[in-house]
C-alpha cells in the first residue's frame, strides 16, 4: 500500500536494567553441556548475541507498554485527545483477555472513541500494528494512532534452561530446535503516527514520511517455529526457518521495491528484524543490501520478537543514525511464515 499523508510522528521506549551474558547462561546449562560435552561460547559464535536484557520479575507488559506509549506521545507533540486507535502488538500480553491495550490506553488518558485492541502476530506485532494505523489514517478515518508492545523474555529462556538441564533424553540433534529459545531478549517500543495536517497543527514531532508497507504469507512454513504458551517453551526448526524466512523475504523485498517506486541502491539504510547475526548477514547478501547500512542491535539486545525492529528503529533515530532525506528501509520477517516491509523517508 502507498501512503500520501501519514508521519511518523513519535518514537519511545524502555528498555531493562539487568544485563545477562550469554556466557552466563552457558554456566547456568552447565549439566546439559557437560553431559554432551558442548565447548563453551557456541552460543555467542553461532547467533552473534553476546548478551541480552531481562526485566525485574513480576514485570507485566503493561507496566512497560504505558512508559513506552507515553514517551513516543511526548516526542510526537500531539495531545491524547488526537488519537483514534491503539494497538498493543507483543507476543507477551497481561492476560488471554482483556487485550492488554486496555489498561494502557487506560493508563495513557486516551479518549472512549480511541479504538484500542491487541494484534497478534508473531515477531510483527508492533509492525502490523503501525500498518493498521497508518491505512487507518490514509483513509481519514483516525487522524493519529499508537502502535506498542513490550516482550518479557526471561520466563521462556528460564523454562528453556530449566527443561535442558533436567531432561536427560535431549541429545545433540534433538537440542537443535531448542536454540532459539536462548536467543531472547527483552525490550519495549512505541510508534506513534499521524496525519500530516495534524502535526502541522501540533508541531513539529519526528515527521518522518511513512511511504509504503507490503505484506506477504508464506504459511507453508507455519510450523517451523511454534510455543506453547505466552513464556512456556518454544521449539524452532532454526535452519529452516532461516532459509524458509529468507525466501519470503527475498520475494517480499521485490515487491516492497516496486511498491515504493524506490530502486535496491536508493535506500540509504536499513533496520532488519533481529534474529541472529547469520540470518541477518544471509538476509542482506540475498537482497543486496550493505550491513554497513543496517543498524543491528542483536549482539546486546538479543532477539526481542515483535519489538527487535521498531526498538532498534528508535535506538537508531536515538543516535542519529538517520539522517535528514534518507530513504529506510524497515525489513520485518517473522515466524508464520509472515513478512512486512515499509519505506520511509527520515526528516
Amino acid at each position: 500500500m502507498r501512503y500520501t499523508h501519514v508521519r511518523l510522528a513519535g518514537l519511545g521506549h524502555t528498555l531493562p536494567d539487568e544485563v545477562v551474558a550469554s556466557s552466563e547462561l552457558e554456566s547456568r546449562l552447565a549439566p546439559l553441556y557437560q553431559r554432551l560435552r558442548l565447548p563453551e561460547g557456541r552460543l555467542e559464535l553461532m547467533s552473534g548475541i553476546r548478551e541480552r536484557r531481562f526485566f525485574v520479575v513480576g514485570a507485566r507488559p503493561s507496566d512497560l507498554s504505558v512508559p513506552s506509549a507515553r514517551r513516543a506521545i511526548e516526542a510526537s507533540s500531539l495531545a491524547p485527545s488526537d488519537f483514534g486507535c491503539l494497538i498493543h502488538g507483543s507476543v507477551c500480553r497481561d492476560f488471554l483477555e482483556p487485550a492488554t491495550a486496555c489498561r494502557v490506553h487506560h493508563e495513557l488518558g486516551l479518549p472512549a472513541e480511541c479504538l484500542a485492541f491487541d494484534v497478534s502476530n508473531a515477531c510483527l506485532g508492533v509492525m502490523t500494528g503501525v500498518a493498521i494505523i497508518a491505512s487507518m489514517i490514509e483513509q481519514g478515518q483516525i487522524a493519529a494512532g499508537v502502535a506498542v508492545g513490550s516482550e518479557l523474555g526471561r520466563g521462556l529462556v528460564e523454562n528453556s534452561i530449566a527443561r535442558l538441564n533436567s531432561d536427560e533424553s535431549i541429545t545433540r540433534e534433538s537440542l537443535k530446535p531448542w536454540f532459539a529459545s536462548l536467543t531472547i531478549g527483552s525490550a519495549s517500543v512505541a510508534v506513534v503516527l499521524c496525519h500530516e495536517d495534524l502535526l502541522a497543527k501540533r508541531g513539529p514531532g519526528l515527521a518522518a514520511r511513512l511511504v509504503s508497507s507490503t505484506a506477504h504469507a508464506a504459511t507453508e512454513s507455519h510450523h517451523l517455529c511454534q510455543s506453547e504458551g505466552l513464556a512456556e517453551v518454544m521449539q524452532t526448526d532454526s535452519e529452516a526457518l532461516m532459509r524458509a524466512g529468507i525466501d519470503a523475504g527475498a520475494t517480499t523485498f521485490q515487491r516492497f521495491l516496486a511498491e515504493s517506486e524506490w530502486s535496491c541502491d536508493q535506500i540509504d539504510k536499513t533496520v532488519c528484524h533481529q534474529v541472529g547475526g547469520a540470518h541477518r548477514q544471509m538476509m542482506l547478501d540475498r537482497l543486496g543490501l550493505s550491513p554497513e547500512r543496517d543498524f543491528a542491535t542483536l549482539q546486546w539486545l538479543g532477539n526481542t520478537g515483535a519489538a527487535a525492529l521498531p526498538v532498534s528503529l528508535a535506538l537508531g533515530a536515538e543516535e542519529g543514525w538517520f539522517q535528514t532525506g534518507d530513504r529506510v528501509g524497515l525489513l520485518g520477517i517473522g515466524s508464520g511464515v509472515n513478512c512486512l516491509m515499509m519505506g520511509v523517508e527520515w526528516s
